[in-house]
Parts: structure tokens; C-alpha cells; sequence
């Protein structure tokens, strides 16, 4: 595996040397309001050097650690199945080489690849789930594969009782009896969290760790292609990544920046900055 012409700050460690693997799935065909997320993963490299890689939060600094960024794959955006099997064969190579895939989207259904290789190494896999949106919808308009429904797929590969799901305040009432019956919700905030986190630590249990960043108020971050307000502020997010970093995560994934959307810029300088503690974080557990 090459590196990145352009690599994320602080991320341009051998692979042989890494611990912890980006890789980017520019993907957004299945976005069911405001495309622009396959622009994601490559805005957050080039806007990155405008970061420190130390971070105060933490007193760590990316460049102490050796962390690789592979790059986007380039994904068929005609086929939501084909794209997810490139991401899928993605995360199988980083697994089955010792090391943490990081996976950026893209829109949200780019997490379903990643889960699937995943589940082969543990298949006792528990996901803990950040966002503004259910995402337990049978079907959209009658697609299966949809960033609207990627956590009810991940349910039927998982079962009951391994999905936690924080911050979420949207969906359709069939989503949110279905998460009743079916997944641990916590709606609006992340009440819940330290306790769900302590119980998945004392089993080590392997955890996914997926992050849809619309699960910040769109006032702090509007750059995102389905934007809900009621959501959390940026301090907030940081600090439940802190404590869900401190359970037996396994790989992780952050999705739907939508670049395009927020030409301030901001929610890309926001994105980066989420990336940066995510990372130290999980080199710190």
C-alpha cells in the first residue's frame, strides 16, 4: 500500500510502522437531500495543515505517533453494492495486517463495507452509533442501500442488543418503534453513554465506532446534506469521543461532511479537528 500524495497533518507514517489506517470512500449516490459528501474526505486533507498536529485537549501530538493515510478508493458511484465491497476488501487488508481502520466518507452508507470485514474478525462486534438521524429505515423509496438505512443493515448482519445509538432526534415513526424493539437509543444527547461504554469495557467487547457528523446543531455545523437542528455543540462531541475511545474499539469511521454546503468553511475546520482528537484518542486506549 502507497501513501496519499496528500495526507491528512501528522498522518504520513509508514504502514509498516501504523497503528491506525486512514482510508477515504468518496461516495454520496444514495444521499437522499443535498449530495457533496464524496467531497468529504478530500477536503479534510488539504484543509488539515491549517491545524496544529498537537492537541491541547489531550496533550498528545499526531506527529509522535505513526499513523498512514492511504488515500481515497475510487468507488463505483453508479453501484451502491460495488462500492461497498471495494470498502469491504479495504478494511479485510487493514484487519488482517494488525491494524485500526479509519474510514471517512462520504455519505453514511460507506460504514455498511467497513462492517461487513469487520464482523468476519469479530463476530461479536457492538457498534456504538453518533448522529442527528436514525438510519433504521426498511428501504428508501425502495432502495435497500441507502444511507437512510445503514444501521438497519448492520442489524440484520448483528442482531438485537449491539447497537447503541446517541444524539439521534430524526426519522420516521416505523424507525423509531423499530429501534424500541431493537437497538439501545438514546435520543437528543448522550445521556447514557458512560454507563453503556463501562458495561462494553469490563467484557472487552470489540467495538465500531461510527460517527455521522450531523449530529452537531447545524448552526455549528451546517456543511452536511441533511442538516437537523436540536443537535450538540462541538465540545460536547469531543468529549463522549474521549469516553467512547476508552472501550476496545476496533475500527471507526466519521461521514457526511459535505464540503460544498458551508463555503465559510467552517464545518470543514470542525471535521478536521473531530478527526484529530479521534485519532489521538484511540492511540491514547
Amino acid at each position: 500500500m502507497k501513501p496519499n500524495v496528500e495526507t491528512f497533518i501528522g498522518c504520513d507514517g509508514s504502514y509498516e510502522e501504523a497503528e491506525i489506517v486512514l482510508f477515504g470512500a468518496p461516495f454520496d449516490s444514495t444521499t437522499s437531500f443535498r449530495p457533496g459528501a464524496r467531497f468529504g474526505s478530500a477536503a479534510m486533507r488539504h484543509e488539515s495543515f491549517g491545524l496544529e498536529t498537537y492537541s491541547p485537549y489531550q496533550d498528545m501530538d499526531l506527529a509522535d505517533y505513526a499513523i498512514f493515510d492511504s488515500g481515497d478508493l475510487e468507488l463505483c458511484f453508479g453501484s451502491a453494492e460495488s462500492a461497498l465491497a471495494d470498502i469491504e476488501s479495504r478494511t479485510r487488508e487493514i484487519l488482517r495486517d494488525g491494524k485500526l481502520p479509519l474510514l471517512l466518507g462520504g455519505e453514511h452508507l460507506v460504514t455498511l463495507g467497513s462492517v461487513r470485514a469487520v464482523l468476519e474478525q469479530y463476530p461479536d462486534l457492538h457498534i456504538i452509533h453518533f448522529d442527528a438521524h436514525a438510519d433504521l429505515r426498511e428501504d428508501y423509496l425502495g432502495a435497500r442501500l441507502s444511507h437512510a438505512c445503514v444501521l438497519r443493515r448492520c442489524h440484520e448482519l448483528m442482531g438485537d442488543g449491539r447497537i447503541y445509538q446517541f444524539c439521534i432526534r430524526s426519522g420516521d415513526r416505523e424507525e423509531f418503534r423499530f429501534a424500541q424493539a431493537h437497538t439501545d437509543m438514546h435520543k437528543f444527547t448522550f445521556d447514557g453513554l458512560e454507563e453503556v461504554v463501562a458495561s462494553l469495557r469490563r467484557n472487552h467487547t470489540p467495538v465500531y465506532f461510527t460517527i455521522d457528523l450531523d449530529c452537531l446543531d447545524c448552526s455549528v455545523f451546517p456543511g452536511t446534506g441533511t442538516p437537523e437542528a436540536g443537535g450538540i455543540t462541538f465540545l460536547q462531541l469531543i468529549e463522549a469521543i474521549f469516553t467512547v475511545c476508552k472501550a476496545n474499539i476496533v475500527a471507526a469511521d466519521v461521514t457526511e461532511l459535505a464540503p460544498m454546503l458551508d463555503t465559510s468553511g467552517v464545518s470543514t475546520a470542525t471535521a478536521c479537528k473531530i478527526l484529530r482528537e479521534l485519532m489521538l484518542a484511540l492511540v491514547k486506549s
